[in-house]
């Protein structure tokens, strides 16, 4: 398993590969998106170290919820949504009249798919066709590597842009992006540079997508924490003992499953309070069951937090729990960022033994694993947690220890950065960058001709 470690980067810094970074675009629905933190800050970290990124938004302008950092972003953004649409349509015919054989067997192959639901159905059409813009834009912007920040629909955008141009793509596969799988993942896995997730377990899975003799193009590296500690959890236990989940109101967020087991403790007498912080398409389902459980002294749902004030709550609860589930579906959670952030505030955890959260929490040693859908299960971690604070104390200190090592933000930006640099250089057979785009559309399924040349940018 390619696995990029800290060590393993910093080596090939300094080994006299190719340093020069290319100019990257990076593909998403909305940049920047409030629950997308870990995304901005790594934009944010690789303009700093040097590397041209352009931010490409598939949909509109969603600043709601988004930190003073987020809003004041000044680097380079181009955005779509319904605004673009005309711009999208004349693009794509642009496209049909310069290639009409080879847009026309594009869109057999990726936008007449069958895709999980309706949602996803609409996210990929719209995408595939805003690819056809996306390639217009990333050429005259002088893009040299495609990223998309996801496998779905920003990965749609990308590989028509890729196919469109000859300029290489990847894309980052984490979590409802890929399970369960994408119409067009395959495809994608085919004809991506590389692959990367965010954690061991998704590897595995990616692999299966991938030609028998390529399967090594996929590369695990963590997310890095986002943001600094303010301090420790205060972690009292003292009843009523205080508990904090933090989440979207989704499927694969088991809420419900916890909203139970609190019940289950009140019946047995153990005094606990939570607090919810979230909001989404459940927020009704999660009000009427909290009411009908008769929570609604217990439990406080103060709605949306922004991601730079969810510390404050952190500091002054006991644990958090964050009991995700695998939807009939398929759909999961890959390792929830909000895990790293609490072991980072020393607070304990428990959670659900989903996709790669065990890769953080291990049972008995930086927090408590139960198996998910079992809300007795987790009544009996946070009674056995309350129990025994040195207990607790000693897991949440290893779980921080744990965590500041394995998404240091140092070394996996470093490792992003690195991987950027080495797959373009390998891909391209250079060592100094220049006419990478060119030797890697040789190599792609592309409807035009040769990519257009690199364009050196003193700023973007």
């Amino acid at each position: 398993m390619p696995l990029t470690s800290g060590a393993a980067t910093e080596a090939g810094a300094t080994s006299g590969r190719q340093t020069v970074p290319p100019v990257v675009a990076y593909v998403l629905l909305w940049f920047p998106l409030s629950s997308e933190t870990f995304i901005f800050r790594e934009v944010v970290q690789l303009r700093k170290r040097g590397m041209p990124v352009f931010a490409y938004s598939m949909y509109g302008e969603n600043l709601k919820g988004c930190s003073e950092e987020m809003r004041a972003y000044d680097g380079p953004v181009g955005r779509m949504g319904i605004r673009a649409a005309g711009r999208i349509l004349a693009a794509f015919g642009r496209a049909l009249r310069q290639r009409p054989g080879a847009t026309w067997k594009l869109m057999r192959e990726g936008f007449f798919r069958r895709m999980r639901n309706l949602e996803a159905l609409g996210e990929n059409l719209w995408c595939f066709l805003a690819g056809f813009l996306l390639a217009e834009k990333c050429r005259e912007d002088g893009v040299q590597l495609i990223h998309a920040g996801w496998a779905n629909g920003p990965a749609t955008a990308a590989w028509v842009a890729s196919r469109v141009t000859g300029i290489p793509f990847a894309f980052t596969g984490r979590a409802g992006d890929i399970y369960p799988e994408d119409g067009l993942l395959r495809e994608k896995s085919r004809d991506a540079l590389f692959i990367r997730t965010n954690n061991r377990t998704n590897v595995q899975w990616l692999r299966g997508f991938c030609p028998p003799d390529a399967a090594d193009k996929v590369h695990a590296i963590y997310n890095s924490l986002t943001f600094r500690p303010r301090g420790q959890c205060a972690m009292p236990m003292q009843p009523p003992y205080r508990l904090l989940a933090v989440g979207r109101f989704a499927r694969t967020k088991g809420f419900p499953d916890l909203l139970t087991a609190m019940a289950r403790l009140r019946r047995e007498n153990v005094p606990v309070t939570l607090t919810l912080v979230g909001d989404g398409n459940w927020h009704r389902k999660l009000v009427k069951l909290r009411d009908n459980l008769g929570l609604t002294q217990d439990v406080d749902m103060p709605g949306f937090i922004p991601h730079d004030k969810i510390c404050c709550f952190m500091l002054d609860h006991d644990m958090l729990i964050m009991p995700s589930v695998v939807h009939a579906n398929g759909d999961r959670d890959g390792i929830p960022n909000v895990i790293m952030e609490a072991l980072s505030h020393r607070m304990p955890v428990i959670s659900t033994d989903v996709c790669g959260i065990a890769e953080v929490v291990m049972d008995g040693e930086t927090g408590l694993l139960v198996p998910q859908r079992d809300p007795r299960a987790l009544a009996n971690a946070v009674r056995r947690m309350v129990a025994d604070r040195d207990a607790a104390l000693a897991m949440a200190e290893a779980g921080r220890a744990h965590v500041e090592k394995l998404f240091d933000p140092t070394r996996n930006i470093t490792a992003v950065y690195d991987l950027y640099v080495e797959q373009y250089a390998r891909a391209a057979g250079s060592t100094d960058g220049a006419g990478a785009a060119e030797a890697v559309g040789g190599q792609q399924q592309k409807i035009y001709g040769p990519a257009s040349a690199h364009v050196e940018k003193e700023e973007l």
